[in-house]
């Protein structure tokens, strides 16, 4: 049966961002799992959370129901999150600074995974003629969700990983005032990311948009790509 051009276009326009997105996440999650395991906890591990099977990591809300409203809604961005790695802090050795190595595991992976995709870029002309459009499309949506996701993720709010690395840093008074905006946080998000844009305010461009756009155009000049 012959797939109709407009519907075939539709699906390979939505994979090329939605294969990227749901690596990006699952090694970002693997990642505080296997740094977690090294300063001493396996929780992860023992849950089966250090893979890198999506399965294991998909939220429905964040891996799939946020980056599809922002696909539709035509977003600027396109990023999300997985199911949280469960980490128990407390069995961290040496416990600040385990804490602060598992939350920033996770950034510091997007980094990795974008930079690998920019130079994997000089790989391309190397395939089949037919694939190298989409496999181009892949790891340049790749460089842009693992910059956006590594952004994203450092931003100083507890749960996000800027929030748990500040925490670890702060004294801890400080550290325990600013772990109490957690309760808060999902509904901040929401805020930051739909009403506000609705009112003309685009907070989330400017701390995370503007940032991931200037690290993408340093990464590519880096690499010889620009």
């Amino acid at each position: 049966m012959m797939v109709p051009p407009q519907l075939a276009e539709g699906i390979r326009s939505f994979s090329v961002w939605v294969i990227p997105l749901v690596l990006s996440i699952t090694l970002h999650e693997a990642a505080h799992g296997i740094v977690a395991f090294r300063f001493g906890d396996d929780t992860a591990w023992r849950m089966g959370r250090v893979s890198v099977n999506p399965i294991h990591h998909i939220d429905p809300v964040g891996t799939l129901l946020l980056p599809g409203m922002l696909l539709l809604m035509g977003g600027q961005m396109l990023f999300g999150w997985a199911k949280p790695v469960p980490v128990n802090f407390g069995r961290l050795k040496p416990p600040r600074i385990g804490m602060i190595a598992v939350a920033a595991a996770g950034p510091v992976t997007n980094l990795l995974l974008a930079l690998i995709s920019a130079l994997l870029m000089y790989a391309v002309g190397l395939l089949p003629i037919a694939g190298q459009a989409f496999a181009e499309a892949n790891l340049k949506n790749s460089v842009e969700i693992n910059l956006v996701l590594a952004v994203f993720n450092m931003l100083p709010l507890p749960p996000l990983d800027g929030g748990r690395v500040l925490v670890g840093l702060l004294p801890r008074p400080w550290g325990i005032r600013l772990s109490r905006l957690e309760r808060y946080s999902f509904a901040i998000l929401l805020v930051g990311l739909f009403l506000l844009p609705m009112l003309g305010f685009r907070p989330f461009l400017w701390l995370v948009g503007l940032p991931a756009g200037l690290l993408e155009e340093w990464l590519y000049r880096l690499t010889g790509l620009a």
